[in-house]
């Protein structure tokens, strides 16, 4: 049995923060059920097909689909009947936007006190100054402070292309719903989950902010290199087919590069004989290291490097990243046959527990195809009542 078997969510997410959220508990055996307006939520767009766009199908596999109107009188009233069957109510839309239609955390936990009711917004529901700003990925890549310290040295801010912030958000969200669950267990009550995406991305900044705090002011933006120069070699060099990255935070590790670069009068070299001398040299001593990587390919580098105990790895392209042969041989991807778009490398559960498999996946539903079986089992509504429904706009099925 997995470790949320017989617990099941109504899973309100939008884009990447709050479906991931509710990936992880589908993942975990929990019973998910994504609720989506009747036109789909944002990653289907209008494409008849865009159940079945990459980002939607990694996002939302084993879940059921159900299409309700919450902007309707009905919709709301099904709303507040289907949380108080379910154990977990999961959304990311801004602040007050579930409030606003009689379906907020107060209103749905007064209905049922076990209920964890979990928000994930950019900024949070408490009251700060921020509170009422849209957040999305970018912009809270700026705020934090993120885009300031990412990118060269003569450059502007830069962000990162990979949606951190949205991700990690999602994370502490079901890390924040399991907690509220274990809790539960203990106290038999619910619980109102309020994540910021400001408070989840703010602790990566530990080096940056380290930095500045020792400096007294901001370091320039370093590129590659290390934030807060205090660790060199630390950078990409260049490869005969690509690039490769190398870090060395003790100085055995050094020593073990230059063993590797059979170069070992380097490490005696006065420039670079401490991690000082070394950030201090750093141009000098990434010109050194990229004339031995420059010539060789990143298998090679790699191989090398490794035989010598050096930290470092490839710099990946996406079509090697999707192909992954650690990740496939770990059960982490999977290559499967999607009706619409062939085959595609989907994720399982990062979360790995002894002694528990994760269910097997599934393609994202088509919306709403879940709405008559959700209904039906949860509410107990007879078709004649669907079809109603259905003619009052509130559900699509």
């Amino acid at each position: 049995m997995n470790p949320l078997s017989g617990l099941t969510a109504l899973d309100f997410g939008q884009v990447y923060n709050g479906p991931y959220c509710g990936f992880l508990m589908a993942q975990a055996g929990a019973t998910v059920i994504k609720v989506e307006s009747l036109k789909g939520e944002t990653l289907r767009s209008n494409n008849p097909k865009a159940s079945a766009t990459y980002p939607f199908s990694l996002l939302n596999s084993n879940k059921k689909s159900l299409a309700i109107n919450i902007k309707s009188e009905h919709g709301q009233q099904l709303v507040q009947q289907l949380a108080q069957k379910v154990d977990v109510l999961s959304e990311n839309f801004a602040p007050g936007t579930m409030a606003k239609y009689g379906i907020g955390g107060q209103a749905l936990t007064a209905l049922n006190p076990r209920l964890i009711y979990a928000s994930s917004t950019g900024y949070g529901n408490a009251d700060g100054p921020y509170r009422d700003y849209l957040g999305m990925d970018i912009t809270l890549q700026a705020i934090s402070g993120v885009m300031s310290v990412t990118g060269e040295e003569d450059g502007p801010p830069l962000k990162t292309a990979a949606a951190f912030a949205d991700f990690i958000a999602g994370t502490h969200l079901y890390a924040a719903i399991v907690t509220a669950l274990f809790r539960r267990e203990t106290t038999g009550q619910g619980a109102v989950v309020d994540i910021s995406m400001q408070d989840c991305v703010f602790p990566t900044l530990a080096t940056s902010i380290g930095s500045f705090y020792a400096q007294g002011e901001q370091a320039p933006r370093a590129g590659n290199r290390h934030t807060g120069n205090t660790l060199s070699p630390y950078n990409t060099y260049v490869a005969s087919d690509g690039y490769i990255a190398i870090i060395c935070v003790r100085e055995g590790h050094f020593k073990k590069l230059c063993q590797a670069m059979d170069r070992p009068e380097l490490a005696e070299d006065a420039r670079f004989h401490n991690f000082a001398a070394r950030c201090q040299n750093v141009i000098e001593l990434d010109a050194e290291i990229t004339r031995w990587t420059a010539s060789k390919s990143r298998q090679t580098l790699l191989a090398l490097t490794q035989a010598h105990g050096v930290i470092c790895a490839p710099v990946n392209h996406l079509a090697e990243v999707i192909n992954d042969p650690h990740m496939t041989a770990r059960g982490s991807l999977n290559q499967r046959h999607h009706e619409a778009l062939g085959v595609i490398a989907q994720m399982r559960t990062p979360l790995r527990l002894s002694d528990d498999t994760p269910p097997e996946l599934t393609s994202a539903p088509p919306l709403g195809a879940n709405t008559t079986e959700v209904l039906r089992d949860l509410l107990g509504l007879s078709h004649a009542d669907i079809a109603t429904l259905v003619g009052q706009e509130a559900i699509a099925i």
